[in-house]
């Protein structure tokens, strides 16, 4: 099999995709496992997820994979911030820290 490219998606994302193969034919012992769990933990809903997806990309330093990365965790103040961003080289400034975790706060209310 041959990967054509790679593409990072929110975990709402992938339980749509599950849910949809899981209709289409019987899912593996992981995917199960997996769509389960999402369907468990999984707080937020498609539509705030896009939302929060479309007003995190108006950040400019946040690339495709960092907003992923925020809308799968939700982080809740600098600290979980912080940690998310601690193995990356992108220098975030405060500013734009304060507006992250208010768009988490507003969209990512489970």
């Amino acid at each position: 099999m041959e990967i054509a490219g790679e593409k990072p998606v929110s975990i709402v994302e992938v339980k749509k995709i599950l849910e949809v193969k899981a209709k289409e034919k019987k899912l593996g012992y992981e995917q199960n496992n997996v769509l389960e769990h999402l369907r468990k933990f999984c707080k937020l809903s498609q539509k705030d997820a896009e939302q929060m997806i479309e007003n995190l990309g108006k950040i400019e330093k946040l690339k495709e994979k960092h907003i992923m990365t925020i809308v799968n965790n939700l982080p809740q103040d600098l600290d979980d911030l912080r940690l998310l961003f601690a193995n990356e080289r992108a220098s975030i400034s405060q500013d734009d820290k304060t507006k992250i975790l208010g768009i988490v706060k507003k969209f990512g209310q489970a």
